[in-house]
C-alpha cells in the first residue's frame, strides 16, 4: 500500500472515530512517514479542540482600519450652508423662470383662438 493512497484514511482516522482498516494499519506500523503525519493529525485536532473556548477581541483600531479601507472611491464634499442656500435659489429662480413661459405660451396660445374663434 502506498502513503499517498493512505492520506486520507489518515485524516479520518485521526479522532479514533473512524479505525484504520487492517491493511492500513499493518501498513502505518511499518512506515515512519504515514505515523508522523497520522501523528500531526492529532496534534491538530487538539489544538483546534483548545481554540473552541478561546475568545479574541479586535484590536481597537480595527474599525478605523475596515472603514477606511471600505470608503467611497470618488470624493465626497460637504456642502456648506452658503452654498446649499444658493443651490435653493437657483432652483427655485429656475422654476419660476419655466412656469412664467410657460404661462406665456399657454396666453398666446389661448389668445389666437380666441382671435379665430371671432
Amino acid at each position: 500500500m502506498l502513503c499517498d493512497q493512505l492520506s486520507l484514511e489518515l485524516a479520518a482516522a485521526a479522532d479514533d472515530a473512524t479505525p484504520l482498516s487492517v491493511d492500513a494499519s499493518r501498513h502505518v506500523g511499518r512506515c515512519l512517514r504515514c505515523q508522523a503525519e497520522l501523528a500531526q493529525y492529532r496534534k491538530l485536532l487538539r489544538e483546534l479542540a483548545g481554540l473552541r473556548g478561546a475568545q479574541v477581541l479586535p484590536a481597537p483600531e480595527l474599525l478605523d482600519l475596515v472603514l477606511d479601507s471600505v470608503s467611497p472611491l470618488a470624493p465626497v464634499y460637504r456642502i456648506n450652508r452658503k452654498s446649499r442656500r444658493k443651490a435653493v435659489i437657483g432652483a427655485a429662480a429656475a422654476a419660476a423662470s419655466v412656469s412664467a413661459a410657460g404661462a406665456i405660451v399657454l396666453a398666446s396660445r389661448l389668445g389666437q383662438r380666441q382671435s379665430l374663434a371671432s
